[in-house]
């Protein structure tokens, strides 16, 4: 993924990873609105030309292809997080400097989620996309019950590691991994042959990335062309104000707000970040799940941006857990649209509630597809709005969701590079390498 063009096995050259992504995601959003339209089309609708659309190539192949993929990807998850971290938390010889990374970018990740839903309050409230709205009086949306956040600081520490595991609950993994590498660290000798078998699963996880990401083109068209067919573009156009704001805020922050906090901290060009960006954004963008994102994110970190493992496996797949900036915007522009829908003027205290209760709520966000909308509800009721109104905004959600989990990587990639370069543990010459 260092060059534009590699070497085919047959010797002629192949594009990198990033074209052959964008280049399925191009063909998979242009097959879906073809099919889409079709699917429409009087001469088709109801026939056995749709049935054969919608069940054999939409709810088939399309399905099955992106299905797979995801699967794929997700059975890389617990273990690339859980060994990659054991290795970076017991290879900080010095203990004191791994509460210092974890505070710096704990704290770091709250600041820009805290500036991301500020961001998205006073965009709602200057261009109100939901003024004037009249409501159908039958919205239903089915929500479970948030978590509180207390509740959430406990479920924090695992009582069952495998458990955590097998579940996938990704906060009890991260601790459980941070405690395992600390112990090693204290353990000495012992210690250390263990750490040259986790380095040596870590190398071999990789290559299992490496091996997967071939497929990676194919997989993202499948789920683009499947999301499109089933959609087309008539979701954006019936709630284009609530989308346009939504996705103009995501825009500033992932293009001003990242760059501006790059280049203040750390001295970073911020062009040859989102140059070096570029595949793992388009990955986000297609599958739309942080964790489903991780490997790719982490090997471009550490290969592409030169971030020492040290801090790149302690922080990415903290900030995959945790640092969900796109969802915070999300549910700050869908109060402030849901609020002026129904009428209900919001005083500064609740702007301030809605602030902070979206800031700590990222906290308890996993990074799969959707679940912005369960933390919505949370928020709704905090500030006593009606939760029905989230039916409003699920029609383009998908859609933005995969803008927003791009954001959410991009925050991650910033974050880590600003820890590594305070901590003397970016390369200089590989971030600035071609």
């Amino acid at each position: 993924m260092t060059e534009d063009l590699t070497v085919a096995p047959t010797g002629r050259p192949r594009r990198s990873l990033t074209f052959r992504i964008l280049v399925g995601m191009a063909a998979g959003l242009a097959t879906g609105v073809l099919l889409n339209l079709l699917l429409r089309a009087d001469t088709v609708a109801g026939g056995p030309v749709e049935q054969l659309i919608r069940t054999g190539i939409v709810d088939g192949v399309f399905y099955v292809g992106g299905a797979v993929f995801m699967a794929s990807l997700k059975l890389l998850v617990v273990p690339l997080v859980f060994v990659s971290l054991v290795c970076g938390t017991a290879s900080l010889d010095d203990i004191s400097r791994l509460g210092r990374i974890g505070g710096k970018t704990l704290g770091l990740y709250l600041l820009t989620t805290a500036i991301a839903i500020t961001l998205a309050l006073l965009a709602a409230s200057i261009v109100r996309p939901g003024a004037g709205l009249d409501l159908p009086a039958d919205l239903s949306f089915a929500t479970k019950q948030a978590p509180g956040f207390a509740d959430t600081l406990v479920n924090i520490f695992p009582s069952n590691p495998v458990r955590a595991m097998s579940e996938g609950n990704m906060l009890q993994v991260i601790v459980f991994a941070a405690l395992f590498g600390f112990a090693m660290t204290l353990s000495g000798a012992p210690g250390r042959r263990l750490l040259e078998f986790f380095q040596d699963a870590n190398a071999v996880v990789l290559r299992l990335v490496t091996v997967l990401m071939e497929v990676a083109p194919y997989g993202v068209f499948c789920l683009l062309a499947k999301i499109f067919a089933l959609q087309g573009l008539s979701a954006i156009i019936q709630m284009f104000g609530y989308f346009c704001v939504v996705l103009g805020v995501l825009l500033v922050h992932g293009m001003l707000t990242y760059p501006a906090l790059l280049r203040t901290l750390s001295g970073l060009d911020p062009l040859t970040f989102a140059r070096k960006m570029r595949a793992p954004i388009s990955f986000a963008f297609s599958t739309a799940s942080s964790n489903a994102t991780l490997p790719v994110t982490l090997e471009t970190v550490e290969d592409r941006l030169g971030v020492n493992n040290k801090v790149a496996s302690f922080t990415i797949p903290l900030g995959a857990t945790i640092n969900m900036d796109g969802t915070a915007i999300m549910q700050g522009v869908a109060t402030g649209f849901i609020a002026q829908a129904y009428g209900i003027d919001l005083t500064l205290v609740d702007y301030l509630m809605v602030v902070l209760t979206a800031t700590l709520a990222s906290i308890g966000t996993a990074g799969v597809p959707g679940v912005g909308l369960i933390m919505l509800a949370m928020v709704l009721k905090q500030v006593n709005l009606p939760v029905e109104g989230i039916g409003l905004i699920i029609g383009v959600d998908r859609l933005l969701d995969m803008v927003r989990t791009a954001v959410n990587i991009t925050g991650d990639a910033a974050v880590t590079c600003i820890v590594a370069k305070s901590e003397g543990e970016l390369s200089q010459e590989i971030f600035e390498l071609d």
